[in-house]
């Protein structure tokens, strides 16, 4: 080739290889990453109790006077003995994490509705109060987790 040329020589491919291999291993085994989420998501969902609002920040809807006059415990929205907030829980699968509670009436209360002509308090209407989801500062958190996961496997 007369005039003019440019050599392009790629250097440190077996370390690139390597790496790539490391980040590929780390990969087919996220379980410990989704176990680090629903830890996370554990906390950040104990603190929405105690802090009584939803995931976008919004404050639960007040207790109706008749729930106030049912209560014991009525400076607490969603808490009475704390069974909802201790029965949040996560299940690590194969595709990620489910987290939730197991208590019947918790999508009730996340979701608001009217309760069943059986129920002990038969057609009342329940106000939504949602307490499952994720904040935006918590998506960032969650891909921070993500991104620490993955760059150990480049260390």
């Amino acid at each position: 080739m007369a005039g003019v040329s440019i050599k392009v020589e790629a250097k440190g491919l077996s370390e690139l290889n390597k790496a790539l291999q490391r980040l590929l291993a780390q990969g087919q085994d996220m379980s410990p990453l989704y176990q680090d989420i629903g830890e996370y998501l554990l906390q950040t969902h104990q603190q929405r109790f105690v802090d009584q609002q939803a995931p976008d920040g919004t404050p639960w809807e007040p207790l109706s006077s008749t729930t106030l006059a049912r209560k014991h415990r009525t400076d607490r929205i969603l808490t009475e003995e704390g069974t909802l907030a201790d029965t949040l829980h996560y299940q690590l699968n194969q595709d990620g994490l489910a987290f939730g509670s197991n208590q019947e009436y918790a999508a009730m209360q996340h979701f608001g509705g009217t309760t069943s002509p059986f129920s002990m308090f038969p057609n009342q209407d329940i106000q939504a109060r949602p307490f499952l989801g994720i904040a935006p500062f918590e998506q960032q958190d969650i891909l921070d987790l993500v991104e620490s996961h993955l760059r150990r496997a480049l260390m």
